[in-house]
Formats: C-alpha cells, structure tokens, sequence
C-alpha cells in the first residue's frame, strides 16, 4: 500500500513539473538557433553563440518582448545538414520556437530554410551565403551574398590598391565558386584590371603551396585568397616562408581572431571584405565587442556580430508586428528600413530577402582588424540574384 501511494505521489509530482514547466514555457518567447559548436567550425559555433547570449541579455534587461522574457534554444549541428534537419524538426515540434537564428553554414542552412519556410516560421541567416537559402517568404539573409563579397573584393583590389594584374585562389564549394562570379562580374566593367591566373582548391586542402607557387609565376599586384580561417591562416604562413610578398585580401571567411593565431606575423597587412568594423564609434558596436572582450579574452568577430543583428531584427519584427505570428513577423522583417546593427545600417531587404547594406573592409595591423574602407556604392551592395 505505502509503495503504490509513493507511485502515486511521485505520478503527481511529475505531471506538476511538466505542468508548471509548460506554463512556464508559455511566459517566454523561444527562439531557435542552430550553430556548429564542435566540429571544423567550432570557432565561429563559439562565437555566434557567445555573440547571441548577448543580444539576448540586452533584451530582456531592457523588458523582453511584448511583457515576455525571450529564450534562446540553441542545438549544436556541427555544420552537418545530416543533424540540422532533425534538430529544425525538434525546434519546431518539441520546442515550439516563433523564430529561427540560422548561425551555421551554408549546407545545414540549406537544409533547414525550406523547413521553417513550410511552417512559416521567419528564419534570418546570420552568415551562410547560398543564395537558395533566401528562396520563401520567411527567410531572410543578414549576410552578405557571395557576389557581393566577390564585387566587393574587386573594388578593394582594382579602386582601392590599384591592382592591374590579379590572381584568384579560391575554395571549390558554393563560396569560393560565388565569390569568384561577383569578382569576374565586376572587373568585366572594369577592364584596367585583369585576371593572370585562377586557381581552386579543395576543402580539405591543407598544403597551398602548389597553388601558392603558380600565383608566384603569373607575378600578380594582388592575390584574392578566399577561405576559411583554417585555409587562410596556413595559406599565408605558408606564403611567408617562400617568401612571396604579394597583398592578399580575402574575405568574411579569414574574419575571425583564429586567423592571426595561425598565421602570426604573415597575416600582418591582409586585407579582407567582411561584415563588421572594429573601429566603429558607434555607442552600442563598442559595447559589445566590450563586453565580448571582457567576457571571453578574445577579439570578437564578423561571425558573432552576424549573428547579434540577425536576432535582433528578428526581435525587431517582433516588436514591431506586435505578435509572434509568423506571417506578421516576416511582414514586419521584410519592411525593415534603415535599422541600425552592429554590421553597419542597415537599408533594407530586397524582395527576396537579401540584405542591403555597406561591405566594410579591414586590415589586419599589430595582429588585429581595424578599418581600412567601406563599399557603399549600391551597383555592389544591392544583391542580385
């Protein structure tokens, strides 16, 4: 008789918890975010999420949304699209986020943005630059395209450096591939510079060397080296020591502190296009890369910046639908005008959901990015698909 009552209590105690749980999960307002904390990219998982937590405090120190506080469901996915699909089907079915922080990849973005769009649940990509991705009305991209890095990359080279004779090196995926479309793009109107020599490498490259060397041959003003930190770092430390000398620029994927780690002094004089300036004088940029400094002992990055400004536009359209519901929230993302975030102000959407605002350019002095320029001409920062 005691151990059935003992069950019978401790049934009751269990459906109170899942009940009180349940109202309490109804006083907050949860939104989604998928970032890859372990893997290739766990630096930049790291980041978005650090950079998040952030946007997310400021909220709710400043009341939450609509008399709620906000909380944030993070899942690791290691830049997999194979654990991103079930992990968007637990977001939607499990955990019943209003909104979506895509803070990963490309693949894995992919892979979810139909997802959340079937379900009309607005998703805002913080960084991954597939253009598919931006393909519903509920998906919405806060960084940049990679035609507009590409272009924007070509003007730093051909406008800024004076460049007539250029090499590309290039990964062989969806981003190297797109980066170099906005480059040939640009230069086809601007024919005092030209192309000596194009090559690509593979994703899992780690010897550049041999790509480095024909760069050598073709004797370019400037090399576009477009990659991740663990490409870009060991290019130019490998650079170093064969001693070529040429001004390398690259782009969003080298903007992160890993990539003065592992190159050291060869990175000192890079270049990139990115998304975020560290010498912004702006009041809320330089409180959080404060605060990001103060909290973690390592400089910020584009990455985590991407993904600050993609939750707050979304907490903006929801603020200013006045509801989660994802029709009016989406309509809210898609009427977004001159708001200012970290990555710059930015102007609007286009129809299909791309950003529109300034590329910021940087350079690496004293083994830290500062400013070197801005890309505002709207031939290049208007995204086209």
């Amino acid at each position: 008789m005691k151990k059935s009552f003992s069950v019978l209590i401790a049934a009751l105690a269990l459906a109170l918890v899942a009940f009180t749980g349940g109202a309490m999960a109804a006083d907050t307002i949860k939104v989604g975010m998928l970032a890859p904390l372990t893997g290739f990219a766990a630096a930049d998982g790291f980041s978005v999420y650090e950079s998040v937590k952030i946007a997310v405090d400021k909220v709710n120190k400043e009341g939450g949304l609509l008399g709620k506080k906000v909380e944030l469901v993070c899942y690791d996915d290691a830049a997999d699209p194979k654990q991103s699909v079930p992990l968007a089907n637990k977001f939607i079915g499990q955990d019943g986020v209003v909104a979506f922080v895509a803070g990963s990849y490309s693949l894995p973005t992919r892979a979810v943005s139909t997802i959340f769009n079937d379900e009309e649940i607005p998703l805002v990509s913080a960084y991954a630059l597939h253009p598919d991705i931006t393909k519903g009305d509920y998906t919405f991209r806060n960084g940049f395209l990679g035609t507009v890095e590409g272009k924007g990359a070509a003007y730093t080279a051909v406008k800024l450096l004076k460049a007539k004779k250029i090499a590309l090196i290039v990964s062989d995926n969806d981003f190297g591939t797109t980066l170099a479309q906005g480059f040939d793009e640009y230069l086809a109107k601007h024919p005092e510079a030209k192309i000596v020599s194009q090559q690509k490498y593979p994703m899992s490259e780690k010897d550049f060397k041999p790509y480095l060397s024909k760069m050598k041959a073709a004797n370019p003003d400037v090399v576009f080296f477009s990659g991740y930190y663990f490409q870009v770092g060991p290019a130019m430390k490998q650079a170093q020591e064969m001693g070529i000398k040429v001004q390398f620029i690259g782009e969003e994927g080298a903007d992160s502190p890993k990539t003065t780690e592992i190159a050291g002094k060869a990175a000192e004089g890079l270049i990139i296009v990115t998304n975020l300036n560290r010498d912004d004088k702006r009041k809320e940029v330089q409180e959080f890369l404060a605060t990001y400094r103060k909290l973690h002992k390592i400089e910020p990055d584009m990455v985590g910046a991407s993904a600050y400004d993609a939750f707050m536009l979304l907490a903006n359209a929801i603020k200013q639908a006045k509801t989660t519901d994802g029709p009016a929230v989406a309509k809210a993302l898609a009427a977004t005008k001159n708001y200012d975030g970290l990555t710059g102000l930015i102007s609007g959407f286009t129809p299909e959901g791309e950003v529109v605002k300034p590329v910021q350019i940087q350079i690496v002095k004293d083994g830290k990015f500062h400013y070197y320029g801005v890309v505002t001409d709207k031939n290049i920062v208007t995204p086209s698909k």
